[in-house]
C-alpha cells in the first residue's frame, strides 16, 4: 500500500494528498491546526503540502525537510506557470 501510495502522489499530488488524509488523518490533523490550510494546499500547492504533511513530526520539521517542501513549492509554482502557458497558447490559436 505504501509503494501505491507513494506512485499516486508523484504522478497525481492532489489526489494523493487526499488519500493521505483519509488513510492518515491524525498525521495531517498533528501538522496542520485547522482544515483550512489542507484544503488550500490541494487547491494551489498540492506536492508542499503533501510533502509538509508527510514530513511533519511533534517537535516540527527541520532544516532538510524544510528544503525539501520548499523544492516541491517550486515544483507547484513551476507546474502552474506551465499550465498557465499553455492554456494561453491553446486560446491563442485561430481557426479560419
Amino acid at each position: 500500500m505504501g509503494c501505491l501510495l507513494v506512485l499516486i502522489s508523484a504522478s497525481m499530488p492532489r489526489v494523493g494528498l487526499f488519500l493521505f488524509w483519509i488513510l492518515r488523518p491524525a498525521r495531517v490533523d498533528a501538522a496542520f491546526d485547522t482544515f483550512i490550510f489542507p484544503l488550500l494546499g490541494i487547491l494551489f500547492f498540492p506536492l508542499a503540502t503533501l510533502l509538509y504533511a508527510v514530513l511533519y513530526s511533534a517537535g516540527g520539521l527541520s532544516g532538510w525537510e524544510w528544503f525539501w517542501v520548499v523544492v516541491a513549492g517550486f515544483f507547484d509554482l513551476v507546474h502552474s506557470a506551465t499550465v498557465a502557458a499553455r492554456r494561453e497558447d491553446v486560446t491563442s490559436y485561430r481557426f479560419s
